[in-house]
């Protein structure tokens, strides 16, 4: 939660996007150079040994809990090695995205959709970066392409929201939460961005509805508690917004939010 007071509908609109595009983080492409144009060299046992291999499951699982920068610099070794993989493609991107290098990351995931056009999380992950960048409108076009090739997959629906909203479509952007909801009912994340859609739209009770039924499902995380305290306290019901707080964070961290409401509250 940050901790600058700013005006309401800034702060949460700032966060819906941040939620939206929860994921992977940093990077900058780099990689072993291309050999020179020529004859193929004579086969050197010694130094085939010595080429870079792709990480394995195992390894790569691992580098999900590096990082930011570790996390980068292992996904643009992968993807140096192999440009053909897609995962990699796509982890470079958000990577890079996460880094706030957006012209790198839509190059990274624009070259993995050259190879595969219907690849569902290369398009996600190009809509991501044009949201990232406050670009909704260059989001949509990749959208609407995943939603052809997965019509059923919330996330597809959940991300246009945001892109609409951005594009300052507001119906737009309440029938695709509605989509989203939909085919993931009782999805935490789905309900807690409508609340904070709603909310940030001056509809602070349709929107703390929405985030007090995201942060009572059994699959909540802490973001979605944190969203609800974060619409409390704007709110003025700093009881409340506290009690949340304090389930999840540390009592220094816990404070600050709450001085920043404080103020945030008293500014209005």
């Amino acid at each position: 939660m940050c901790r600058n007071p700013k005006p309401t509908a800034t702060v949460l609109a700032a966060l819906l996007v941040a939620c939206a595009l929860a994921g992977p983080a940093a990077a900058w492409p780099f990689g072993p150079s291309k050999p020179a144009a020529g004859a193929p060299p004579k086969a050197d046992p010694a130094a085939a040994a010595a080429e870079p291999k792709k990480a394995n499951a195992q390894e790569r699982a691992a580098a999900d809990r590096l990082d930011s920068l570790a996390r980068s610099a292992f996904w643009a070794r992968e993807a140096g090695i192999d440009p053909t993989d897609a995962t990699a493609g796509v982890e470079l991107a958000a990577a890079l995205r996460a880094l706030g290098r957006y012209p790198e990351a839509s190059d990274a995931v624009s070259k993995v959709l050259v190879l595969y056009p219907d690849d569902v999380e290369a398009l996600l992950e190009s809509a991501r970066t044009s949201v990232a960048a406050s670009k909704g409108f260059y989001a949509l076009e990749p959208l609407r392409r995943a939603e052809k090739v997965a019509p059923r997959d919330w996330r597809v629906y959940s991300l246009m929201a945001v892109a609409h909203d951005q594009n300052q479509q507001p119906d737009e952007a309440r029938a695709a939460y509605g989509q989203a909801l939909a085919l993931s009912p009782d999805n935490p994340a789905v309900l807690s961005n409508l609340g904070l859609w709603y909310a940030t739209h001056g509809q602070a009770a349709q929107g703390e509805s929405y985030l007090r039924r995201a942060a009572a499902q059994p699959a909540a995380s802490a973001q979605e508690r944190q969203n609800l305290a974060l619409v409390l306290g704007m709110e003025g019901k700093l009881a409340d917004a506290e009690s949340l707080m304090r389930e999840d964070l540390p009592p220094d961290v816990a404070a600050g939010n709450m001085a920043y409401l404080q103020a945030a509250t008293k500014v209005r």
